[in-house]
């Protein structure tokens, strides 16, 4: 008897938007938000998933922010939130342009 399984790493990305003045660079921007997490397949099949991780990237610089667990699954759930910066930790700074 044979199984096939594996351990991979995903990526969803919602439908979120929310138009922001960029606390980076200063630019007019938006909001992608996506989550991340970790995942069992057997037979080709997800059948658990964990490590889920929210994260936030601005369109104007590419910075990507943390977002606080509750949020994340708030979005995930698709309730209309809006993201303060109380929620948001800076993982990766992006560019920022030359003004």
């Amino acid at each position: 008897m044979f199984f096939i399984m594996g351990v991979t790493q995903g990526r969803k990305n919602f439908d979120y938007n929310q138009m922001v003045v960029c606390g980076h660079c200063g630019s007019y921007g938006r909001y992608q938000v996506y989550m991340t997490y970790m995942c069992l397949s057997l037979f080709f099949i997800p059948c658990l998933k964990w490590n889920r991780q929210y994260y936030v990237q601005s369109t104007c610089c590419n910075t990507v922010y943390s977002l606080a667990p509750e949020i994340g699954k708030q979005i995930a759930r698709g309730e209309n939130i809006e993201i303060l910066p109380e929620h948001l930790i800076q993982v990766q700074a992006g560019y920022k342009s030359a003004s």
